[in-house]
């Protein structure tokens, strides 16, 4: 995630269309949200035993991917 949403040498997923301030916190975002919710599937079982918290990790991912559409459409209109 630091190399993708670098802002200091901009990387694939970087919006330079906004602040570097925007642009750190994007990359955070998506950082602390790998490490919180991806990886630790990824290496030991998770049990998401209550459905509000799972649905709300799924739309906090659904979140986290209009954010990427939006930069995408950015970066196809410039």
């Amino acid at each position: 995630m630091a190399l993708a949403f670098s802002p200091k040498a901009p990387g694939p997923l970087t919006d330079t269309s906004v602040d570097r301030g925007e642009q750190v916190a994007m990359m955070e975002l998506f950082k602390g949200a790998i490490g919180l919710f991806k990886n630790p599937s990824s290496h030991r079982p998770v049990n998401y035993d209550d459905p509000t918290l799972a649905s709300e990790i799924v739309l906090f991912a659904d979140l986290l991917h209009r954010l990427l559409d939006q930069v995408e459409a950015r970066m196809v209109r410039t």
